[in-house]
């Protein structure tokens, strides 16, 4: 993790090498030769009925590369990983190709970190399991996004779910995990459905905002959180409604998600993300429509409590800045900057339609094992530490929508 203090020093933890712009994934497969010639792609659903994925077989029997493949439907299990580690351990894996959401590059991230190691995920788990010190080797792993939200091209965690009562989603995390390349082609984003660009927008756009007031945030990631929500926060709805510019916003939000991946690498996240873990490992609530349907009252209640409480609290200026930011009004002063943020997060909740939490099934009974369940790592970074009642608060708001 970055860290920081009074004098403006900090660190940047690793990063992978990036390869970004249209047309990118037609790097790959020489990519992929440089690592050898036994390649196992992990992605989701649909990838292998595309173009691209012919157009990479293609390239790879030139080079004479052979290749395996693992599907991830889903969030991604460690019961997936452990079986496609057992499956493929003794196969020569030189290079993992993670392409698709998040959860095709977060069960690539996992398989590359296991296949020489030979443990069960479970060993490695943080908060579920007896949390055994990682030492690799990782084969080499290259993240292909073709969604814009996780940012988990540019992360060393692996979030792997287990759904139901006894449920959890938590992360496999090293700096070894850290894909080699992150190659981000926002070409491969162009046929992603209406629901899921609204859901993982709101995602990206969280974690670029978590980052930015986090308590570990820095000036190598405020400036990049601050100018990627720049870039991306009028053509994302282009790009949503597939209007003139929806090219120019796939480009963009390609670009913020990426940042919002390299922003929460170094600076953990906040209070949406410490409730979105349990949300999702409890309930069946897509991670994006998590964070959509909490930011905004969560933004409310940050800036409520620090207000109250620590006036003085620095993120109440970063507040004021996102605001000034989101709302095109760089005149707007200290509250009025924030009221103008959360009425510009409550707009967008509504014009996507981000649906309340009833609508999977979660009742106010639920609360009190979902606010006993958000104290993990994301939780540890939010600009000010919450109470039991302001999070069940929180939670008690979006219960309807």
């Amino acid at each position: 993790m970055s860290q920081t203090n009074a004098n403006g020093q900090f660190a940047v933890a690793r990063l992978p090498r990036i390869v970004f712009g249209d047309g990118s994934l037609k790097k790959l497969p020489d990519l992929v030769a440089g690592f050898g010639g036994n390649v196992l792609f992990v992605t989701g659903g649909f990838f292998r009925h595309s173009l691209h994925w012919e157009a990479i077989k293609r390239e790879l029997a030139t080079r004479n590369i052979g290749f395996e493949h693992v599907k991830v439907r889903g969030e991604p299990s460690p019961k997936l990983v452990d079986e496609a580690v057992a499956q493929f351990r003794d196969s020569g894996i030189d290079c993992v190709v993670g392409i698709g959401g998040g959860s095709a590059l977060d069960a690539g991230k996992a398989i590359a970190g296991l296949l020489r190691v030979g443990n069960s995920v479970m060993d490695f788990l943080e908060g579920v399991g007896p949390e055994l010190p990682y030492e690799g080797p990782a084969v080499p792993f290259i993240a292909c996004p073709t969604t814009a939200g996780t940012g988990s091209e540019a992360t060393k965690n692996a979030v792997l779910s287990r759904h139901g009562p006894e449920g959890f989603k938590k992360s496999f995390r090293h700096e070894s995990l850290v894909p080699e390349y992150a190659l981000v082609d926002p070409e491969l984003l162009a046929s992603c459905p209406k629901e899921l660009i609204a859901a993982n927008g709101m995602d990206c756009f969280t974690q670029l905002i978590e980052s930015y007031t986090s308590t570990r945030a820095n000036p190598f990631t405020d400036s990049l959180a601050i100018g990627a929500i720049q870039r991306a926060k009028d053509v994302f709805f282009e790009w949503l409604n597939d209007g003139p510019r929806a090219a120019d916003g796939r480009n963009a939000m390609a670009y913020a998600a990426l940042i919002s991946g390299i922003c929460l690498a170094q600076t953990g996240l906040g209070a949406v993300h410490g409730l979105a873990s349990p949300l999702g490992a409890f309930h069946p609530i897509p991670h994006g429509v998590a964070c959509g349907c909490m930011v905004s009252v969560a933004t409310e209640t940050n800036i409520a409590a620090m207000e109250e409480r620590e006036p003085g609290n620095p993120a109440l200026e970063k507040y004021a800045e996102l605001g000034r930011v989101l709302s095109g009004n760089r005149h707007l002063k200290g509250a009025e900057a924030r009221d103008a943020l959360i009425g510009t997060l409550n707009n967008w909740t509504r014009r996507l339609c981000m649906p309340g939490l009833m609508n999977f099934g979660i009742q106010g009974g639920d609360i009190p094992r979902l606010v006993a369940n958000a104290r993990g790592s994301s939780m540890t970074t939010n600009p000010i530490v919450l109470s039991d009642t302001e999070l069940t608060a929180m939670l008690e708001r979006r219960l309807a929508g």
